[in-house]
């Protein structure tokens, strides 16, 4: 793909330097100090000087340098069509696990959208193979100090690593890690384990390489494989069982030990699932030093019993008469029974039902509240005593619109159930405050 290397400003933020030099919507940016942009980084870094040239072409096509002095931590209030400055880079990989694979047909197209954007790394946190990085890539994040970078390891064993990825160009992640160490340029992994893949001697080998990258590579998460009941004509992958789980977690737990005595850091964390599906309680907050990957599942449920319990003490019961209900999936399901019991036992007159939804559209072993659909809870609940309102996890509908993985619109959703909805963010105090409401 010939790369763009010509901006379009889609607005000026007012009062700022852009406004002050005349610059407006429309208005295509072009150069800086005679620099090309490839994306939104190189921008950040040339505006970062006390001097600046723009080489900039109006909209009637007339270009114009403008030269100007600021101080050098000053942004100059330009916003551009993406975040990026950049088309997204798509995966090349055609990897066993992916879970785009394992969607249904017929949902909404940005959704099959198979992202490896190493940029999207240091803007949103995403984890990346690093498949798509040449080494003028990989020297670019080193100039520019782009960290911490997250990367989607699944094996450091290279023969292993290809054959997962279905990429044949995928068994150099040792090197790419190395020299980014080397730059003490801080990094986060994860393997998304798969039973008679990865998982025994070959996740074995994978902790012990990652792990003589610290302290740049800082810790490292393992998740179970998701697997939905749309897999047909892909690689064959069975769910870890109960015992399997527990197998993984004391494997797992054994470099940990090893670790945190070498390097007073466990490093390797085992996302929420493994407890789920062994059936073992959450262990305590500082198991989780610091809850380093915790976007990424690992202490998201310990981490919000402890706002709750500590908002909890904060706040004094009343008589309040109040009932509500809230659908969950069963992941978090025994954690929301735990905060309604609570809560119920302060307001002696609430009254909280708590619905596991179970994921039919995805299959019984998705457990994930990010991945209920509106039909599911639409079926599940329609039945269901709902109270005033119902409560969903914010996760669970579209990031910038009301809208569930299904295409089924929050404003049909309430109109179906007939039942006003409030989301919840994700944490103990708004779970709190949207459970109670306000006293009447």
């Amino acid at each position: 793909m010939k790369k763009i290397y010509e901006h379009l400003i889609t607005d000026v933020e007012k009062g700022s330097i852009a406004e002050e030099l005349g610059l407006v919507r429309g208005d295509t940016l072009l150069r800086i100090n005679g620099k090309k942009m490839e994306d939104i980084f190189d921008y950040q870094y040339l505006v970062e000087d006390e001097v600046i040239n723009l080489l900039i072409r109006h909209a009637d096509g007339i270009e114009e340098e403008i030269e100007f002095e600021k101080d050098e931590d000053m942004d100059l209030g330009l916003t551009f069509g993406s975040s990026l400055m950049d088309e997204y880079r798509s995966c090349h990989n055609k990897c066993i696990f992916c879970f785009i694979d394992q969607m249904p047909e017929g949902m909404r197209e940005t959704l099959y959208f198979k992202d490896d954007d190493t940029r999207l790394s240091f803007l949103q946190g995403n984890y990346v193979t690093l498949t798509n990085l040449k080494d003028e890539d990989l020297d670019r994040i080193i100039r520019y100090k782009l960290a911490p970078i997250n990367i989607s390891v699944q094996a450091t064993e290279p023969e292993l690593r290809c054959k997962m990825l279905n990429n044949r160009f995928a068994g150099d992640i040792l090197q790419k890690i190395k020299k980014l160490a080397d730059a003490e340029i801080p990094m986060n992994a994860q393997v998304v384990l798969c039973k008679d893949y990865n998982d025994k001697e070959n996740l074995d080998r994978t902790i012990s390489d990652l792990s003589e990258f610290l302290p740049y590579m800082q810790s490292l998460s393992v998740v179970p494989i998701g697997v939905t009941k749309f897999r047909d004509g892909l690689t064959k992958i069975d769910p870890f069982t109960r015992d399997e789980a527990r197998a993984v977690l004391d494997q797992i737990h054994g470099w940990q030990k090893k670790l945190k005595e070498q390097y007073n850091n466990r490093f390797v964390h085992a996302s929420d699932e493994w407890f789920l599906l062994a059936e073992l309680p959450l262990p305590d907050e500082e198991y989780y030093e610091g809850y380093g990957q915790i976007e990424n599942g690992v202490g998201m449920l310990r981490s919000f019993i402890s706002e709750f319990d500590a908002c909890l003490k904060e706040i004094e019961g009343d008589d309040r008469v109040r009932e509500v209900s809230i659908a969950t999936a069963k992941l978090a399901y025994p954690t929301i029974c735990y905060f309604a019991e609570e809560l119920q036992k302060k307001f002696k007159n609430l009254k909280v039902h708590v619905y596991c939804i179970i994921n039919h559209f995805f299959g019984e072993t998705i457990t994930v509240t990010g991945l209920m659909t509106g039909g599911d809870m639409i079926e599940q609940l329609k039945t269901k005593e709902l109270g005033e309102t119902l409560l969903l996890p914010e996760n669970t509908l579209k990031a910038d619109e009301d809208i569930f993985l299904d295409d089924i619109t929050l404003f049909d959703f309430q109109k179906t159930l007939q039942v006003p909805v409030n989301i919840v963010q994700s944490n103990g105090q708004d779970f709190i405050e949207k459970v109670i409401g306000d006293k009447k």
